[in-house]
C-alpha cells in the first residue's frame, strides 16, 4: 500500500527567516523543505506534542512471489 502524499501548501515566510533556515539546511545536508519538517517536529516534541511518520515506500524492485518461476 503506498504512503499517502505529503501535503504541499504555500507558506510565506520573512526573507531573513528563509536565509537562515537555508543555511541550516546546507549545515545539514537537507534541503529547506527537510529542515522545516524537521524544525517543526522538534518544535512540537518540545511542547509534547507526537508524531508520528508516515511510512515511506519501500524502493526497489519488489521482492519475488514464491511460485512465479523467478525464484
Amino acid at each position: 500500500m503506498a504512503a499517502p502524499p505529503k501535503k504541499a501548501f504555500p507558506l510565506r515566510l520573512d526573507p531573513a527567516l528563509y536565509a537562515a533556515i537555508e543555511r541550516a539546511a546546507a549545515a545539514d545536508f537537507r534541503s529547506v523543505n527537510a529542515e522545516i519538517e524537521v524544525l517543526l517536529r522538534e518544535a512540537l516534541d518540545r511542547r509534547g506534542v507526537k508524531v508520528g511518520v508516515t511510512e515511506a515506500p519501500r524502493r526497489g524492485r519488489p521482492p519475488v512471489k514464491e511460485g512465479s518461476g523467478y525464484e
